[in-house]
């Protein structure tokens, strides 16, 4: 990995600190509310539709994070736009939108929404085109709240627009990056295939989405209206609106007595690259063991900060952002890296790692705009131990947090994590006694959370009370491989191609799952995802065994699964595999299905499950579709269930047990209704 050099503290800066300091002074007091009197009266609207991951938050009650914002999905708001959707396919707008629907508006047309609460800050998640030639365009946009002067947000599509096939490209001409591979569009491989398919470009158009966060200087009243305009001029042909979340953000953290990053010569107005500064700071800050402070402002940083035995504290995550560009570097780095970037980073595992590291209340903003996957260019890397990270906010990198162990004792909490290429956490090698808790991730490029025991196993390791929505590829929640693992409590929305809400996978060269892997208390919404290369639709919970049989205690305790694109559970092998291994010692308790488009539970593998108190209702097809290993043999299915009885609805009848072969490669998929309170 690209690492910096800790220098030496003492070089005073340009510009006395005290103008710094009332600049920065003068411009949070532009961006806070102070007492009642900050309340800006304006005209009220109609009643606002909140929600969770495009629900009643009634329905997830309880899972996922605790935020200090609300949605207000765009399709419940007033337009003069156009409804998209709802559409649950990949490549397409809606599909990559939170609840599958969003408004689509034409230059001069608007989309209202009416507080739902105090609000003095917000976040926008759009769509704008792309370039004609790739690379991205800006857009204006219009915000107006309540009496208060309209102002322009600059949206960006040069973070979004990916084309191809894995790991993508930014050109939308750009021919197969693997005609060697099958591919679901003509069913075929296009290189061994005569005469060679036709390919239309730009060929599997995705990641369209993007966010935006906008400080609105005042606190505006519950009830007082949104309007965001797609302005008449607008480069944009048209703007989509997805959502946008309403925000009450607490006033700035002043830590007066703290290590201050400006005396070292950082830059609080972006200008000058603050490195350099930064790594002079840290070294004071670890040398006089005192907390480093970094007041409110932008500062550019295009490369990493190696953190180790040091406490790093902004001025909260929409007043303090840390901001780089993506540099080339002029030879590829020992670990492969071609670029570098902003990002704090612990020191390698093999070098010992670092310890007591603590990183709070700043914005980590990037610059990734293709998949690189040799390149270290995420916001937070390394290995960390005895470490904690809380009230980030991580935008544009490739990863938010990727973690290579072995390392131990991480908290990572209270964080959001959005725009990301790739994952937005994984813990990746070795990682033990390590969470992640009450954070908030959106449109990742790949599975949002994940636990990957490449090579050595993770253990003891916790994912709970996170909120994911509309990762682009992949999973909400992936575990590969490892020791008594628990996902619990979290809320799990949208996957949009091959991948499922969670998946519990014997992939990627994984050391074994052993022990016990607890999955509790979790909602998925919309889940059940179509895979593009099998052509079968997944499981909202998807076991998958490649590498490996699946043989660990596997407990999945009071999940709820809602409004399932295909399957509610799905256990598979891979064909090549099949006959070697298999799925076993998997206990489902106390689940609530409500709404399939094909089956409760679709078993394509060898092994078996036990089902306690699982209750189902609007399943499309029929209940269990059971292929086993694909031998179809008088004795039945080499996949047996075992009932242990409260499993209401129909959908397990005793005729199907213990292992009837019931298999439907491809049954019709009926949409289910709305989930509903059970």
């Amino acid at each position: 990995m690209q690492r910096s050099v800790e220098g030496a503290a003492g070089r005073r800066p340009a510009v006395p600190i005290a103008r710094i300091l009332a600049a920065a002074a003068t411009a949070v007091a532009l961006a806070v509310p102070t007492g009642s009197a900050a309340l800006a009266a304006g005209p009220a609207g109609p009643t606002p539709v909140v929600t969770r991951a495009g629900l009643d938050p009634a329905l997830v009650a309880g899972r996922g994070a605790t935020v200090d914002f609300v949605e207000q999905e765009a399709e419940q708001a007033r337009t003069t736009g156009t409804v998209i959707g709802p559409d649950r396919a990949a490549y397409t707008l809606a599909g990559e939108a939170s609840g599958r629907q969003a408004v689509r508006l034409s230059p001069g047309q608007y989309v209202e929404f009416t507080l739902p609460r105090a609000t003095n800050a917000l976040t926008v998640r759009y769509s704008i085109p792309d370039a004609p030639g790739g690379g991205g365009i800006t857009a204006p946009l219009r915000v107006a709240v309540g009496r208060g002067p309209a102002r322009t947000m600059t949206l960006t599509s040069q973070y979004a627009w990916l084309y191809n096939q894995y790991p993508f490209t930014n050109d939308p001409d750009a021919d197969l990056l693997h005609p060697d591979w099958w591919i679901t569009e003509c069913s075929c491989v296009p290189a061994a295939t005569t005469p060679a398919p036709t390919i239309t470009k730009p060929f599997r158009p995705h990641h369209f989405y993007d966010e935006q966060r906008l400080l609105l200087g005042r606190t505006h009243r519950a009830g007082e209206v949104v309007r965001l305009t797609a302005p008449t001029g607008t480069a944009a042909a048209w703007t989509v609106i997805d959502l946008l979340d309403a925000h009450l953000v607490a006033p700035p953290r002043v830590l007066p007595r703290a290590v201050n990053v400006l005396a070292f010569g950082a830059d609080p107005t972006g200008r000058r690259e603050s490195a350099d500064a930064f790594d002079r700071a840290v070294a004071y800050a670890r040398r006089v063991d005192r907390t480093l402070y970094l007041p409110p402002g932008t500062y550019q940083v295009n490369r990493h900060i190696t953190v180790d035995d040091v406490t790093i504290v902004g001025a909260g995550s929409w007043y303090t952002v840390v901001k780089g560009r993506e540099v080339a570097l002029d030879a590829p780095a020992p670990d492969g890296s071609v670029h570098t970037g902003v990002g704090f980073y612990g020191r390698d595992a093999a070098d010992g790692g670092s310890s007591d590291v603590h990183l709070s209340g700043f914005a980590v903003e990037g610059d990734v705009r293709e998949r690189i996957d040799t390149d270290q260019v995420n916001a937070v890397g390394g290995a960390l131990n005895h470490s904690t990270v809380d009230g980030l906010y991580l935008h544009h990198t490739k990863v938010g947090l990727w973690f290579d162990g072995p390392m131990t004792d991480l908290r990572v909490t209270n964080t959001v994590i959005a725009d990301q290429i790739a994952d937005g956490l994984n813990f990746h090698t070795g990682v033990t006694h390590s969470s992640i808790s009450n954070s908030f991730i959106r449109n990742t490029g790949d599975d949002a959370l994940a636990m990957w025991s490449e090579r050595t196993g993770n253990a003891d390791n916790t994912f709970d009370h996170n909120t994911v929505q509309s990762p682009v590829l992949a999973n909400g929640i992936a575990l590969y491989g490892g020791t008594d693992l628990t996902v619990s409590h979290n809320l799990i929305a949208d996957p949009v191609r091959e991948g499922s809400a969670i998946q519990v996978g014997s992939r990627f060269g994984a050391e074994p799952f052993t022990g016990q892997l607890r999955i509790t208390g979790n909602t998925t919404v919309r889940a059940g995802t179509y895979d593009l290369n099998w052509n079968i639709g997944l499981g909202a919970i998807w076991f998958y065994a490649l590498d490996r049989s699946i043989d660990a205690d596997i407990q999945v305790v009071g999940d709820r699964y809602l409004d399932n694109t295909y399957n509610a559970i799905m256990l598979v092998s891979d064909w090549p595999v099949k006959d070697a291994v298999s799925i076993s010692n998997v206990h489902f308790r106390d689940i609530q299905v409500d709404g399939t488009g094909t089956s409760v539970v679709s078993a394509r593998t060898a092994g078996f499950a036990s089902f306690a108190d699982v209750d189902a209702r609007n399943v499309g097809a029929v209940g269990v579709n059971n292929c086993g290993s694909f031998h179809f043999t008088p004795a039945g299915s080499e996949f047996g269930l075992t009932d242990l009885g409260g499993n209401d609805g129909g959908w397990l009848a005793p005729w199907l047990l213990p292992n009837t072969i019931t298999c439907d490669d491809r049954p019709p998929v009926v949409p289910p209704p709305a989930p509903t309170p059970w």
